[in-house]
């Protein structure tokens, strides 16, 4: 019975290879060549967005900011494919374009792309780039751009927005600030780190060697420090013993106290509402808290010296 069915059922299908369209093979040859093709095109794409990462990688690793121009602009920003977000500056930073603007928004930029570069949470999602007008004319008129400094978003998906253009004229270019719009536009968030800056610290040290190295000189003759009455002439020179009459100076220098110890509560406010550096805020709290501190304790010092009794008194006496 076995036997007899076998050859049955290879009649029956060779029927159904008979029945088949006479145009279905070449069909399906194509769609199997178009697949091919396909995968094919899918590996090369791939293959050219990881030399385009790892090509910007190198560069970010000799320096955080990477000079474009137009080919280069071309092919990193606008072709894809892409899975990364550009930021890129639009500038004019030659001699010949006296652009002031332009340097100070580079420093800005540059703080800001260091910050990022020397991050624990940098990676190959965000880069920073620069075009120079002299060094990529042509892009600056495929943009229809006519202004610099100029910070633009390129995202990884999509073109730039309205929104991924940087309100420089209403928000400023400071590192803070624009770290704040990268934020809002891709999700990584960088902490600013300015470098230190000692000029303060320098100028300081300059006047108490200045001070300390004229007492030195004069250390046989130091008298005039001890002299009471000399310290004494000079404030009755300008402050009134008494509380029933003030000098013209006296009245200037009351004045010119009240103004310090308003610049004191003016600094202490900025240090607690601006959103700027830590350290910066940090230093102008302790600026703004000295001025307080010292010229309200002149100040007070000068009321009790004038209302005699007044038992009250602070850091001065």
């Amino acid at each position: 019975m076995s036997a007899r069915a076998a050859p049955s059922r290879r009649r029956q299908a060779g029927r159904r290879l008979r029945y088949l369209p006479t145009g279905s093979f070449p069909f399906l040859l194509l769609l199997l060549l178009l697949c091919i093709q396909l995968g094919g095109g899918q590996k090369k794409k791939e293959n050219l967005l990881a030399e385009k990462v790892e090509q910007l990688m190198e560069w970010s690793s000799r320096r955080s900011i990477f000079r474009m121009n137009g080919d280069k602009f071309r092919k990193f920003v606008k072709a894809p494919p892409r899975n990364y977000s550009m930021i890129v500056m639009f500038t004019a930073l030659q001699p010949q374009r006296q652009c002031s603007v332009c340097r100070q928004a580079n420093e800005e930029y540059q703080i800001l792309a260091n910050s990022w570069r020397y991050s624990s949470a940098f990676c190959n999602k965000l880069f920073f780039g620069m075009v120079d007008y002299d060094e990529g004319t042509d892009v600056f008129q495929q943009l229809n751009m006519n202004s610099a400094p100029t910070f633009m978003h390129f995202p990884s998906k999509g073109r730039p927005k309205r929104a991924d253009t940087f309100d420089l004229q209403r928000i400023g270019f400071g590192a803070e600030q624009l770290a704040k719009w990268i934020a809002d536009r891709t999700d990584v968030h960088i902490r600013v780190f300015r470098p230190p800056n000692y000029s303060g610290t320098i100028a300081l040290a300059l006047l108490v060697s200045l001070v300390g190295g004229l007492l030195y000189l004069r250390r046989n003759n130091l008298e005039f420090i001890y002299n009471k009455t000399g310290w004494a002439m000079v404030s009755l020179s300008y402050i009134h013993g008494s509380s029933q009459a003030q000098f013209v100076a006296e009245s200037h220098i009351i004045l010119v106290l009240n103004a310090a110890i308003t610049m004191g509560m003016v600094l202490l406010n900025e240090a607690a509402t601006s959103k700027g550096d830590v350290g910066k805020r940090r230093i102008i709290c302790l600026v703004g808290l000295g001025l307080v501190v010292f010229f309200f304790s002149f100040l007070l010092s000068i009321f009790r010296s004038k209302y005699h009794g007044y038992p009250y008194s602070f850091l001065i006496k």
